[in-house]
């Protein structure tokens, strides 16, 4: 077993590059020790709660509809504010953690989607609600991106895709469980009690900032190689101790741009012009779908096919949990499959079922169920494993700020999801929801065809050389 690198008198200056890739080298060997497991079940637990917090409104709404007399037009304000919120969160946050680091930012924004949880609670009308839901998701648009940006930075080439998604999987667990407290809580103690259970992440602020570390490729790039240093000797140390046997690392050249400071115009410059624009569409096409389905099949349950409230939850459920079943075999398959293949086939096949739907006319809540759930779960593959391709394309200095912007687009897509369908239904019917729906996938499966680059495998200093 080789003792891990020793670099107590780290220089700084002219030799940060070099240095950057010695450390680099040293994560890219690294097996997936207790630590880091740890840190993926904390920062999943964050985003299992942010994922709860997204829909809780979505299984809310059918009672709150019927107690507040909401039209379909306030209820497509309220399902989007909290999206629309997350628009500034990601861009905000994200390029705050290219600055402050990733674990200042995460505490930031579970500790204000929390307050703003509780303060949800104590909306009187359709217009507080939009308020506080928008100022909710500030911070839970600001937690992903950034979570995805550090979970990604921990874990070497071969690894990478099987671990983060399988920590990625825990954000479709969250909307399913959603799910299950909209049907058993919402009939029995209303609307309020879905907020009440959003509570529950304020509590992980305190492993957070006692059990894990800053990102070492983070505070490397930003020429704090001694704490990076430190980070990484911590992890061999535990590998060595847990009976790993640690390789020789495998130093490759690192551009000395890759410890210069973030500048998010480079984002629209050079191999990574091409690399934004697709993931934005992509994050538009995939989000514009899903959550304009998730979020308002309940609703449409219940005031279109006049179901009773629990039916009508129930089947929602049933959406989200089919989600997490393709989510599950994704994580396990995706780094063999690849990135751009995946996501070409999930966007075309998705297309079938709503295209059926379409033809049937929608005119039952079975077809729905059936058809939409089976939509939504392809899609779900692509939504949940897009912070994975995200935070791949970009290099460190730009991974947090290059992944809010696109995230950013995620929420564009989430906001006008709900707005397009309450706006169809009320001019169109049903079924016209479909047929929009299957032309947004079409022209995701194009873009992704046409103009996507395959990740799978390769070291994040290689894809952004």
């Amino acid at each position: 077993m080789r003792e891990p690198n020793s670099t107590a008198t780290i220089p700084s200056g002219p030799d940060a590059a070099r240095i950057n890739a010695q450390l680099v080298a040293r994560l890219e060997r690294l097996p997936v020790t207790r630590r880091l497991t740890l840190i993926r079940i904390i920062i999943g637990s964050a985003t299992f709660f942010d994922a709860y917090t997204v829909l809780a409104i979505a299984f809310a709404m059918p009672q709150l509809a019927a107690e507040w007399h909401l039209s379909a037009g306030e209820i497509g304000m309220i399902l989007s504010a909290g999206y629309v919120g997350q628009i500034f969160g990601s861009l905000f946050f994200g390029h705050l953690a290219e600055r402050i680091g990733r674990l200042p930012v995460l505490l930031i924004t579970i500790l204000l989607f929390v307050t703003m949880d509780i303060a949800c609670l104590f909306a009187w009308g359709a217009w507080a609600m939009i308020v506080f839901r928008f100022l909710q998701g500030i911070g839970t648009g600001g937690e992903v991106p950034v979570a995805s940006a550090y979970i990604n930075e921990f874990i070497g080439a071969k690894k990478r895709g099987r671990f983060f998604l399988l920590y990625e999987v825990i954000f479709p667990v969250g909307l399913m469980f959603a799910g299950i407290a909209g049907y058993l809580l919402v009939p029995v103690f209303g609307w309020k009690a879905m907020f009440i259970v959003g509570l529950i992440p304020a509590v992980l602020t305190i492993p957070m900032r006692a059990l894990m570390p800053e990102s070492p490729r983070w505070l490397a790039s930003t020429g704090r190689v001694k704490k990076a240093d430190a980070v990484v000797s911590m992890l061999e140390n535990e590998a060595l101790k847990a009976g790993a046997a640690l390789p020789e690392p495998v130093v490759r050249p690192v551009d000395p741009k890759a410890t210069a400071r973030s500048d998010w115009r480079e984002l629209f410059k050079g191999i990574y012009r091409k690399r934004t624009f697709t993931i934005w569409f992509l994050w538009i096409c995939v989000y514009m779908v899903n959550n304009g389905l998730i979020t308002w099949l309940p609703t449409l349950y219940k005031q279109t096919f006049n179901l009773p409230l629990q039916t009508s939850l129930a089947y929602g459920w049933v959406t989200s949990a089919v989600g997490v079943i393709a989510s599950i075999l994704c994580a396990l398959l995706i780094d063999r499959v690849g990135r751009k293949r995946w996501y070409s086939v999930a966007f075309l096949a998705s297309t079938v079922p709503l295209i059926i739907l379409t033809a049937l006319g929608a005119v039952s809540a079975t077809q729905v169920v059936v058809f939409a759930s089976v939509a939504y779960a392809i899609l779900q593959t692509i939504s949940f494993s897009l912070y994975l391709y995200s935070a791949e394309l970009y290099p460190t200095r730009l991974r947090a700020i290059g992944t809010g912007f696109g995230s950013a687009w995620l929420r564009a897509g989430s906001a006008v999801g709900p707005l397009l369908v309450g706006w169809i239904v009320d001019n169109f019917g049903v079924s016209y929801v479909f047929t929009v729906f299957a032309a947004v996938a079409l022209i995701g499966g194009l873009i992704t065809i046409v103009f996507a680059i395959e990740t799978k495998g390769r070291v994040l200093e290689e894809l952004s050389p």
